[in-house]
């Protein structure tokens, strides 16, 4: 994930995805974090953070490895421990992001099949400390990453670009690090998504099923029902959400499958079908950290409704000074 990438297509896709999902991701914080969306405090938190780690991820990932990588190859951050901080925090953002995405599906599955237990956990107390645990494991569990690597080059006494150390071939301990790494990120979670989602789905069809026979009985005609209309608005944020998390890291899975089959496979080049692979999961896996604002504003109408204050703003603030 942190080898640049040489080509007119990846300069030209992470150059517009930088340009694109920074602005995009700091209006979805602004936005949620005012609180006027129609959105519990609680799954407002959950959002608010999933945007903050989306954009540190194309911050780190992008901003500060893939365009310097592109355009600058010999600039200060291919210095070799600036190298490795940028890759341990490339990792970092990018397993908060998953496992806040994870937190959010199953924050949604207790409110939604867990009516018992929705009371105590989904509250936004909960949601604070979840969102702390989950980064501060993030961080610390990629703290080996900096360790992992070392300069291809030492000129004039300044170690240049950074390679994984040839231990990766010998030691248990990489072996078993690595595993684990690919295990939590992004195989756990993408089977997590996949399973809560079917047991939201499967409780939804049988307590809509059993709700609708209830009310026609005692009313004797359908009508509205205001309980069903929020947890169909609540639904569909969900597997919105979910739905682009499965989508857009399904060819990582299958990068990571690949790997497991051809072990001892080295990438030739930049052209090799199996680098063009790998960098096809990676730039979907980034385009994944810019989709969620599209998805609050299809799904949200309150959220488009200030969408639309937030981009007038500056215009009314402009026109008025015209006018002065």
């Amino acid at each position: 994930m942190h080898v640049p990438p040489r080509g007119l297509v990846y300069a030209i896709y992470y150059t517009s995805l930088a340009a694109f999902a920074i602005p995009v991701n700091l209006t979805a914080i602004l936005i949620l974090s005012r609180g006027r969306c129609g959105l519990s405090r609680c799954i407002t938190q959950y959002l608010v953070s999933m945007a903050v780690t989306d954009l540190l991820v194309i911050i780190t990932a992008v901003f500060l490895n893939r365009i310097p990588g592109i355009y600058f190859p010999s600039s200060f951050l291919s210095i070799t421990p600036v190298c490795s901080l940028s890759i341990t925090l490339i990792y970092a953002a990018r397993d908060c992001s998953v496992w806040l995405t994870v937190s959010f599906t199953f924050d949604r599955f207790v409110a939604i099949c867990c009516q018992k237990l929705k009371s105590k956990y989904c509250t936004e107390t909960t949601a604070s400390v979840v969102i702390g645990i989950v980064c501060v494991l993030g961080c610390l569990i990629n703290v080996p990453w900096y360790f992992f690597h070392e300069p291809i080059y030492i000129i004039d006494g300044i170690p240049w670009y950074c390679k994984l150390k040839e231990i990766r071939y010998t030691s248990p301990m990489w072996a078993a690090f690595h595993w684990i790494d690919r295990l939590l990120t992004p195989c756990f979670p993408f089977v997590l998504v996949i399973f809560l989602n079917a047991l939201t789905v499967r409780h939804i069809l049988v307590a809509s099923k059993a709700r609708r026979r209830l009310r026609v009985q005692s009313n004797g005609e359908k009508q509205s029902d205001p309980e069903m209309e929020n947890r169909r608005k609540s639904m569909v944020l969900l597997f919105a959400i979910s739905g682009s998390f499965i989508l857009l890291w399904t060819t990582h899975v299958s990068y990571f499958i690949h790997e497991r089959i051809h072990v001892d496979y080295k990438i030739k080049g930049f052209n090799d079908p199996v680098f063009i692979f790998l960098e096809s999961a990676n730039m979907l896996l980034l385009l994944s950290c810019c989709t969620n604002t599209f998805i609050y504003a299809v799904t949200q109408r309150k959220f488009r409704e200030q969408f639309k204050v937030v981009v007038q703003y500056p215009l009314i603030l402009i026109n008025g000074l015209f006018e002065q």
